[in-house]
């Protein structure tokens, strides 16, 4: 990967770590659809300003098709299902759970008819980081319900095609307009359910509201405006690549801050996972693969 790609990327891989902590706090207290309505709310305030000053509204809603699409794969149902699921399930398993997302994606991409290649390196590096989550969910999913893991599976589909949406049928639409037309979208749907709560919210402990902070301002204006660029930067499955390193941050803040415990199926999952990462963004002896989408310089 390029420089810019690399940092990036970097950027990413810690900033989506953070979700799954903030989740955990902010489901403590407030019910999902709150966190979701919440953090769609913070979020859309940052980026819909920018993006109607900047023109890009209205050549944005032309493609409200795959928009809707891709609004409904990356935020509409994987927020709600990852807010349900944490109510149960612990902020490291649920971060090592959605290290699926690219060995989805593959297989997403092969089916599309994607043209960045897998090399045999890769192709390698995924197959050590499954082995990674098949150690986890054997040790450390066993006592966890069906149900929370099964959210956490649907939010590994819809992670990892969303991507494929946007290089495929947004390479014109500027990140940031599309994340804020998905945010308020999202928003509206919640809406009915979230308003008759709002009272829930104001009256929640410190913790859980700057958590919904950080949800919104960090982990969703900002993360999303990135994770475009990167997407436009490496290509669609390299990009979701940040799903090997998001865990490692998830398991780390989840065992230092809310006392979560580091377990055998973390010990032996999480390096293998991390081998996988390293192994799966190497760029083969051939050179760089071809680019997916057009770099769109509005988003730069």
């Amino acid at each position: 990967m390029s420089r810019r790609g690399w940092a990036l990327f970097v950027a990413m891989s810690v900033i989506w770590g953070v979700p799954y902590l903030l989740i955990k706090v902010a489901v403590g207290e407030v019910s999902p659809v709150s966190v979701v309505f919440a953090r769609c709310v913070v979020g859309a305030a940052l980026l819909l300003p920018w993006t109607i000053t900047r023109g890009q509204l209205r050549p944005a809603l032309r493609h409200w098709r795959p928009l809707l699409l891709f609004t409904v794969l990356e935020m509409t149902a994987p927020w709600l299902l990852l807010s349900y699921a944490e109510q149960t399930l612990s902020s490291s398993l649920t971060g090592l759970l959605v290290a699926g997302v690219p060995f989805v994606a593959a297989l997403a991409a092969r089916l599309a008819g994607e043209e960045e290649r897998l090399t045999p390196l890769r192709l390698l590096g995924m197959g050590i980081g499954v082995v990674g989550i098949a150690v986890l969910l054997g040790l450390d999913a066993g006592g966890a319900g069906l149900l929370p893991v099964a959210a956490v599976a649907l939010v590994v589909v819809g992670y990892a095609t969303a991507p494929l949406v946007v290089s495929r049928a947004l390479p014109e639409v500027p990140g940031v307009a599309a994340a804020s037309v998905a945010l308020v979208v999202t928003a509206a749907v919640y809406a009915p359910f979230a308003v008759p709560r709002l009272g829930q919210v104001a009256a929640a402990p410190s913790e859980a509201l700057l958590s919904l902070l950080g949800l919104g301002v960090l982990c969703t204006a900002v993360a999303l405006a990135l994770f475009f660029a990167l997407i436009r930067e490496v290509g669609p499955q390299r990009a979701l690549v940040i799903t090997f390193v998001n865990p490692a941050v998830a398991v780390l803040l989840g065992v230092w801050l809310l006392g979560e415990p580091f377990t055998l199926g973390l010990a032996l999952g999480l390096p293998l996972v991390l081998l996988g990462c390293v192994l799966a963004t190497r760029r083969s002896a051939a050179g760089p693969e071809p680019s997916v989408a057009a770099v769109d310089s509005s988003a730069r």
